[in-house]
């Protein structure tokens, strides 16, 4: 019952997270600034951004339910916290400040802080469910170069 309740609490959080940031990117992706940028050529079609962070998101509330389950401390919630900030955070340093350099170095902290759970919480009990940041981990990878790509050629 406890697994239950943990991950309706972490989707409720996660999704909440994606709420807060797609609201205050504004018109994100639509917006003239975003539409008149030098974008990567493997910048994937609008609607991909979705489908991977509605993935991402239902996967990392899985991991983080058993994390939560088998250890539980300070420190984790503190490194949580880190990551949903900084996630909820890029999408207001982008796209509403447009803070290019600085939502890169965002970007890129919050794939350290997934990398750091992915290789830090790995035991014995969750060896296997470290496995579900791997979507998290692969997409942060894209959006990092995507950025990046942004950054070097604007």
């Amino acid at each position: 019952m406890k697994k239950i309740y943990l991950l309706i609490l972490f989707l409720v959080i996660n999704f909440g997270g994606l709420a807060i940031g797609s609201y205050l990117m504004n018109d994100g992706p639509t917006s003239v600034w975003y539409t008149s940028l030098n974008q990567a050529p493997w910048t994937p079609p609008g609607w991909v951004f979705g489908v991977a962070w509605t993935l991402i998101m239902i996967c990392f509330s899985i991991y983080l339910t058993y994390l939560f389950t088998y250890r539980t401390s300070k420190f984790i919630i503190i490194i949580y916290s880190i990551a949903l900030f900084l996630n909820v955070s890029w999408n207001y340093i982008f796209f509403n400040q447009n803070l290019v350099n600085i939502a890169l170095f965002t970007i890129i902290a919050l794939t350290l802080v997934i990398l750091y759970f992915f290789i830090s919480f790995g035991d014995e009990k969750l060896s296997k469910m470290k496995y579900l940041l791997l979507p998290y981990i692969i997409w942060l990878c894209i959006a990092t170069s995507l950025n990046g790509y942004i950054a070097f050629n604007n």
